[in-house]
Parts: structure tokens; C-alpha cells; sequence
């Protein structure tokens, strides 16, 4: 250990310098004004990769951004670690929001991070995260403790749908062939309680439209007369769950993995505060389908949310309009056994059935994925747990998360490999919102715990 934590003492304040420059980098993958500022990120991780200690890396263009590919085969026999992770960001918007520019990073002591965290979009979703791995690679070939062979893919449209990574994975399986894939793109319970996220619920994310008059009306001359579509819509919207909050989409639930009351007695050992997780958002009640606790809900119970909503004037002072069109973004984050085509053929169906008579609708699904469960009873998992374990001084608590990596399910498909989810991030950590940071500590700390992972996964296998 004191190999490993004095490597990184030594290089700290160069860890952080190279981490802070990648994140200056608008690196927005949903918004095209930002393309080459993503190119410009995947040549900065191909050049971090060599500098690491990669003998092979490559930039392979897809449909879309392009894929970084980078590698370290050490002994044909040995076992190979495949990391995945990405270097494109969610949009930083509302900006007016962000205590800091959100591509200007700065590191700032907070009550949960003394030694100070990095606030930058992408801090922790996922650049920090994934350069981690990029300098625990760096530290284990610098100090000779590489024990097996490395892979790294890193792509550049996680945060939006990764739909040519499908296809580069489909098309390149001996490339990428491996015996374990590690992500760290999750998180865990506290700094002091250590976790590994066990399971991921899947997605489905839609666009609705809803089309009334064929142009804008003045409200007093047709108020009352013509459907206004902004009042349909929101309808529509809040018949979507009932009194008890259940989702009211006919056959919704007819998959939904129902866990036993043995495993949630379980998962209700993990430490949580209700009190301080509301103090922590400023609200004074939880909210959610009834008959679960909070911790359920957001973990284990499938949702639908409406992400953004739309239509007629927004601007400042008054207009006295009827909306032509008015529009919304809904996801619903799903459980295992849900599939997600399914899920949105069900919405859209539903969708279309209760719209009322006056205006028209449209439905148009942007992405998706699958949920995914990681047994604990294997070896990436007993290595993972005794990595934290040798790090943290405690073991970790198996987590099943609320978020999603729709791409876990496709690489179990396509590659029959495991996935295990080794994040470092806190929830509190404000991913995909204002002020997005992550902590100098787990920074460290996740460049601290990767290389037992490696040595124990190889013990293990051998």
C-alpha cells in the first residue's frame, strides 16, 4: 500500500492539473455547436492513454463522436480488464444556477469534502471518474504492478443515447474480448461507507407533441372555444399516475422484478436519514409510490418523470396567446425484467388513447436501455469488495442504484462479460445539475482502490 499511496502523493497536485484541464473542455454531445470541442476531448484522452502506458491506442470513428480505444496486453495468458467510460458531458444549462462557470473549474472546501472538491461539469459524470482509471493505469505501470492485461473504450455519446457504440461493440467483439469489465460511472453511500452499485435500472426517454389550432390565437377571441394544447397536455401528464402515484399505463408493471421481503430487509440496512436526505434538498416531505420507502423508490420501483415542458410565450411581460403546439420530455426509469422497447410502445399507445378530441398527438422516442443486476457471488465482485475493503478499512455495502448505463445490458449481450460498477462519486455530488463537483478525496481515492482490484482480480483467477 505505501508503493501505491506514496505514487500518489508524489503526483497529487499533477493528478488534479491534468483532470482540471480535460474539464475545461465543453465537451456537450447533445448540442452540435459543441462538436469540435467533443473531438477535441477524444484526442485529449487518446494522449492521456499513451502517456499512461497504453502501447496501443486508437481513435475510431463512428456515425457519431468517435470512440477512444487504448491498450496494455501484458502476457496473452493473464486475465483482461476492460474499462468503459465517457468523455462527453450533459449540457450545463441553467447557467445562472452554477455558483462557478461550469467549464472553468475550481476546487472549493464543502461540509462533505474538507480537502475541497473540483465544481466543473463532468467532474464527476464522467470524466473525473474515468480519468482515474487512466492514471491508476499510469501509477501500476510506472510502479511494476500491472498483474494481467488492460483495455480501455471510452465514447463520446454516453449522454445521449450511445447508439454507435452498439454498433462498434457489435462489430469489434474480438477487439475488445475480456474477462471482467470495470465502469466507474456510479457512486457510493458515504465516504465513510464505501458500496458498490449491484444493480442499474433501465430507461426509456420520449418527445410528446400535442398540436391544436394550426397557428397561435389570441385568448380572449378563442379562449374557451378551442382546445388549448398547453391544458391538454399538463392533463394528460397528471393522469399519468393515480392517487397512490402508481404509473396508470396499462400493462406498466406486468414484468416488474418484485424483490422479497428478505431483500429489502437487506437493503434496509444501508445508513440512511430521512431527515437529513430533505434537509439536503430543502424540502419538508418525500414524495412516491405508495407502500415503499424512499431508498425503494429510487432504486428498485420503475418512474416516470417529466424532464422539461414547453409551448406558447415565455417571455418577459404579457401575451394574451392560445398555444398552437406545446410539447414535453418524459423518461421512465425502469426495473429489471421491464424491456424498454416495450415500455415505450406502451406509453405511446397510451399516450395517443387519452388525448381528447380537438388536438393531435405525437410521440417520438429518443433512447433507451436496459436494467442490469451484478450477482455478488462472483469473482469481479469478491475482488471489487476486497479492493475497497483494503482501502476504506471496511467492506463495502452492495447498492442497487436509480440510475442508468443502458450500455452494461448490451455489453453482457455482445461480449458475455460481467460488468462491475466501481464508482466513487456521492449523491450529493449533483450530476446532470448546477454545480456538479466531485471530491479531491474520491478522486484520489478511486486512484488508490483500482490497482487492488486489478492484483486481487488476477489472484483470483489464477
Amino acid at each position: 500500500m505505501t508503493q501505491i499511496t506514496d505514487y500518489i502523493a508524489q503526483n497529487k497536485q499533477r493528478f488534479l492539473n491534468e483532470l482540471i484541464e480535460l474539464l475545461k473542455i465543453p465537451s456537450i454531445s447533445a448540442d452540435n455547436a459543441y462538436s469540435k470541442d467533443v473531438l477535441r476531448t477524444a484526442a485529449s484522452v487518446k494522449d492521456a492513454l499513451e502517456k499512461a502506458g497504453c502501447d496501443v491506442v486508437e481513435i475510431h470513428e463512428t456515425e457519431g463522436y468517435p470512440i477512444v480505444y487504448g491498450e496494455k496486453i501484458i502476457n496473452e495468458t493473464l486475465p483482461t480488464v476492460l474499462v468503459y467510460g465517457h468523455y462527453d458531458v450533459q449540457p450545463p444549462d441553467p447557467l445562472d444556477l452554477w455558483n462557478s462557470p461550469p467549464f472553468e473549474p475550481v476546487i472549493q472546501k464543502t461540509d462533505l469534502h474538507p480537502e475541497g472538491a473540483i465544481f466543473a461539469r463532468g467532474a464527476c459524470d464522467d470524466k473525473g471518474q474515468m480519468y482515474m482509471h487512466v492514471k491508476a493505469l499510469e501509477l501500476m505501470v510506472q510502479t511494476g504492478r500491472l498483474p494481467c492485461n488492460v483495455k480501455f473504450m471510452i465514447e463520446g455519446e454516453e449522454e445521449v443515447g450511445s447508439n454507435n457504440l452498439a454498433i462498434y461493440v457489435a462489430e469489434n467483439r474480438e477487439k475488445l474480448s475480456n474477462d471482467i469489465i470495470l465502469i466507474s460511472d456510479t457512486g457510493m453511500i458515504a465516504n465513510d461507507i464505501p458500496s458498490i452499485t449491484t444493480g442499474l435500472r433501465g430507461l426509456s426517454y420520449v418527445e410528446v407533441e400535442v398540436t391544436g389550432p394550426n397557428r397561435d390565437l389570441h385568448s380572449g377571441l378563442y379562449g374557451g372555444a378551442v382546445a388549448n394544447p398547453i391544458n391538454i397536455l399538463t392533463k394528460m401528464i397528471a393522469g399519468l399516475h393515480d392517487e397512490n402515484n402508481r404509473i396508470t399505463i396499462p400493462g406498466f408493471y406486468d414484468n416488474v422484478e418484485e424483490l422479497s421481503k428478505g431483500e429489502r430487509a437487506e437493503m434496509a440496512k444501508a445508513p440512511f436519514s430521512l431527515e437529513a436526505y430533505k434537509k439536503a434538498l430543502d424540502i419538508d416531505a418525500v414524495y412516491g409510490e405508495k407502500g415503499y420507502t424512499t431508498n425503494e423508490r429510487n432504486a428498485i420501483r420503475p418512474t416516470l418523470d417529466v424532464n422539461g415542458i414547453w409551448g406558447g410565450y415565455t417571455g418577459e411581460g404579457a401575451k394574451t396567446v392560445i398555444a398552437s403546439k406545446a410539447f414535453a420530455k418524459i423518461s421512465m426509469r425502469l426495473v429489471p425484467n421491464q424491456d424498454w422497447k416495450e415500455i415505450t410502445t406502451l406509453f405511446k399507445n397510451h399516450f395517443e388513447s387519452i388525448a381528447p378530441k380537438g388536438v393531435k398527438v405525437k410521440v417520438t422516442p429518443h433512447h433507451g436501455g436496459q436494467g442490469y443486476v451484478t450477482p455478488i457471488d462472483t469473482v469481479g465482485y469478491q475482488a471489487a469488495s476486497k479492493a475497497y475493503e483494503t482501502t476504506f478499512g471496511k467492506k463495502p455495502i452492495p447498492q442497487r442504484s436509480g440510475g442508468s448505463i443502458p450500455i452494461v445490458s448490451l455489453f453482457e449481450k455482445e461480449l458475455n462479460s460481467k460488468t462491475i460498477l466501481m464508482g466513487f462519486g456521492l449523491d450529493s455530488d449533483a450530476i446532470h445539475s448546477p454545480n456538479e463537483h466531485f471530491g479531491v478525496w474520491n478522486y484520489l481515492k478511486g486512484i488508490e482502490t483500482i490497482p487492488y482490484f486489478y492484483q486481487y482480480f488476477t489472484e483470483m483467477n489464477s
